[in-house]
């Protein structure tokens, strides 16, 4: 049993496993982040290229 108790103790996988996580959780929330950050800057965008053409006269 003590030898088993060991082996589990010196087992590494689930600490990799923890750590893939932890790196893929904070990949996800950066590139939220960067999602927000366009999305508000797109509309930004696009809302002063709709007053442009909207004021654009057609002759």
């Amino acid at each position: 049993m003590t030898k088993l108790l060991n082996v589990f103790a010196k087992d590494e996988d689930g600490a990799v496993t923890v750590d893939w996580v932890v790196l893929t959780a904070a990949i996800v929330g950066i590139a939220i982040a960067i999602m927000v950050v366009i999305r508000n800057a797109l509309t930004t965008t696009a809302g002063d290229i709709a007053s442009v053409v909207g004021g654009a006269l057609v002759t």
